[in-house]
């Protein structure tokens, strides 16, 4: 009989720096972007056996040209991994490396995996979001949804609207915050160490090599961005400064067994307690972490009080301060995105879920104080996704 209900970990996490769509990556295929992950992680755990590894799920929202063809088969072929090693690809949107780490978690609880890496990638310079989908007509002319659900921007601009204590000044306040604090982070060495340098190469200027994010703008002000226009609305409030841009760009992770990975020898950075996702009207699609995080807490028997660390991803400034609002913590808490988050990083749509993680993961391992902590985010079409994770290295509440 297989073993059911095993304590599930993530052992680690690695991506490629994150580019602006049309520009770094333009030439760089999204599949190799998930090659470089893969082997990176490899790289840096000689103590697996490859053919260990008992499934790779990829993740990517728009699944054609080179996000197409099953991903996870094709990256892990492409990777130099077994060919034993079996694969398929996920599409939650936004959420999709966050789905994948929950899938492959779940068959690793139930005892169908010992050992498997999940991620995912977004090509956004080739494959814009939606671009040539072919959107139900129903879905607008027999009003199941509101046409705005179809603009992301303009869901942002609906939650401005349910929630007006929520101005844009406090979005540009919280986007300027997250520069900083990436700036900070850089500047301390704590984003470079996820980071894989990706080889590029372009016809005009031949070989490269990308070492670092691209979407950061360091001494970003509230008073410049004050002075951005608004494109999804007429005096409106979302900007290209209160929000994640388009971007390319890819995670992976390895997860595992908590018995299984001690005994290969695989670090634990992080356990798995519970997860949750949720529906909410596509419309204002933002608020879809607030019902996800009180289902995964209620699933934990936890409550937002028992929660010493925050990644949420920061699709739009508005999406984040509804959700700090509504569980009582403060845009400046430092529990929240203490690394930065997507606003400065960028959010290459269906990577950025162990993005996410990687940051948790790092936030455990400088407070060995906090014991609980929950990686959420917002996902497209009304839905938002939420994990809850155990630091293997709390002590008690007293710091190490």
């Amino acid at each position: 009989m297989p073993r059911v209900s095993r304590d599930v970990v993530f052992v680690d996490g690695v991506r490629t720096p994150f580019g602006k769509a049309g520009s770094m990556y333009a030439e760089t295929r999204a599949d190799d972007l998930v090659v470089s992950c893969i082997r990176e992680l490899v790289r840096r755990h000689p103590e697996l056996p490859l053919d260990r590894v008992d499934e790779v799920a990829i993740a990517a929202t728009t699944q054609t040209g080179d996000q197409g063809l099953t991903l996870g088969r094709t990256t892990a072929l492409l990777a130099g991994l077994p060919r034993s090693v079996p694969g398929y690809a996920i599409d939650r949107m936004c959420a999709g490396a966050m789905t994948a780490v929950t899938n492959v978690a779940s068959g690793i609880a139930f005892g169908a995996y010992d050992v498997a890496i999940a991620g995912g990638v977004e090509h956004m310079t080739h494959h814009p979001m939606g671009f040539d989908a072919d959107v139900n007509p129903r879905f607008v002319a027999e009003r199941l949804v509101d046409p705005s659900a179809l603009v992301m921007g303009a869901t942002a601009e609906n939650i401005h609207d349910r929630y007006p204590a929520i101005t844009r000044e406090r979005s540009d306040a919280y986007a300027a915050l997250s520069q900083q604090r990436v700036g900070r982070a850089y500047e301390d060495g704590i984003i470079q160490e996820s980071l894989v340098g990706v080889a590029l190469r372009s016809a005009e200027l031949g070989w490269g090599l990308a070492s670092a994010d691209e979407p950061p703008r360091p001494g970003t002000t509230r008073e410049a961005l004050a002075t951005l226009r608004t494109p999804f609305r007429p005096h409106g409030r979302v900007t290209a400064g209160n929000a994640a841009g388009l971007n390319d760009g890819a995670t992976a992770c390895l997860v595992a067994a908590e018995d299984v990975a001690g005994e290969l020898g695989l670090p634990a950075a992080m356990r798995l307690v519970s997860y949750a996702f949720a529906g909410v009207d596509p419309e204002v699609m933002g608020v879809g972490p607030v019902p996800s995080t009180e289902k995964a807490l209620a699933k934990a028997g936890l409550a937002i009080a028992d929660i010493g660390a925050i990644e949420i991803n920061e699709a739009f400034a508005v999406q984040v301060l509804a959700f700090l609002d509504h569980f009582g913590v403060d845009a400046e808490d430092p529990r929240v995105n203490p690394y930065g988050g997507a606003i400065a990083l960028g959010h290459p749509l269906a990577s950025s879920g162990v993005r996410l993680m990687i940051h948790l993961a790092r936030a455990f391992r400088d407070h060995p104080e906090v014991r609980y902590g929950i990686t959420t985010m917002c996902i497209g079409l009304g839905m938002g996704g939420t994990v809850v994770w155990e630091n293997p290295a709390y002590t008690g509440g007293v710091a190490a």
